[in-house]
């Protein structure tokens, strides 16, 4: 059989790490860190939702429970452990009406409301176009009417795309999404508009949802992986600027005796922190935008 070539998504070309040109982060920062902090509400008895127990017929008041968990006590664990660190808050919108105690707290705490759909019970790749559309429209108006500004980064519900998302993104003026974790550097997204749409790296590899409930890690694992991440990323940035997220759900590490190993985390980061730069995503994204056209592939 003859060999066809590769389907392409057609968003991005192939660039190597080291072939790219070099810059840096404001002060001559070397690595950007940031925290994502994934606010997310689900309704009761239906739709999508993790399973940290086996699933159960609807309702499923324990997998529903425990989510809920992290609104009503893990994000307060959470937000008291990130004092002084940038926030970047990918929130759905319905914790507008179902916690709206926690957008009130990340006005407090200035972190930045990233766009995460309305509920992290459905997810855009089962949507028809007009559907997806709508989503966006909504949510952006919706955060806007709240936050006084309009979003201007996403992360899709379940980081789930239709082959439209990046089109549907720029068209409704997202600046940047966080879906694609193809690297340690943003880059661009084409757009059938014509309209570039900043990719934000944004890290699965040490994220705590599959490495502490998918892989089942134990908490003193995945705070060890984390470290030696960003150590080994702080000492690989000398060569050429990257980013390091941190990447959080309330119900997961809010819960005390995981909690304790994400203080020793940020612990060892405040250490290095004079060596960094402390941003929150839409800081990263307006940097990127303004470097050189070329710099970023």
């Amino acid at each position: 059989m003859a060999f066809e070539k590769l389907t392409s998504h057609g968003r991005y070309p192939y660039s190597a790490l080291p072939d790219r040109p070099d810059w840096s982060w404001p002060g001559g920062k070397r690595l950007a860190v940031y925290v994502a902090l994934n606010v997310e509400v689900f309704p009761f008895g239906e739709g999508m939702g993790p399973e940290i127990a086996p699933k159960q017929p609807e309702p499923d008041v324990q997998n529903f429970a425990w989510r809920d968990y992290g609104n009503r006590v893990g994000i307060w664990n959470v937000l008291d452990a990130l004092d002084g660190f940038p926030v970047s808050a990918l929130m759905n919108t319905a914790t507008y009406d179902e916690a709206p105690e926690i957008p009130k707290a990340l006005r407090v705490c200035k972190a930045e409301i990233v766009g995460h759909g309305r509920t992290n019970a459905e997810r855009q790749s089962s949507m028809d176009e007009a559907g997806e559309a709508a989503l966006l429209a909504e949510c952006r108006a919706r955060i806007a009417a709240e936050e006084g500004a309009s979003p201007q980064g996403w992360m899709g519900p379940w980081v789930s795309e239709t082959r439209a998302t990046p089109d549907l993104l720029a068209e409704a003026g997202y600046r940047y999404t966080m879906d694609w974790p193809a690297d340690d550097q943003p880059h661009f997204l084409a757009t059938r508009s014509g309209k570039k749409l900043l990719s934000i790296p944004y890290a699965r590899h040490t994220n705590d949802l599959p490495c502490l409930m998918g892989a089942k890690w134990p908490p003193s694992v995945w705070a060890d992986a984390v470290i030696d991440m960003f150590d080994e990323m702080l000492r690989l940035s000398a060569k050429r600027p990257l980013v390091f997220n941190l990447s959080l759900h309330p119900y997961l590490v809010g819960v005390p005796f995981r909690l304790l190993h994400l203080r020793r985390v940020l612990a060892h980061i405040a250490k290095h922190r004079d060596a960094v730069w402390m941003a929150r995503t839409g800081d990263i994204a307006q940097h990127a935008l303004s470097l050189p056209p070329g710099v970023l592939t």
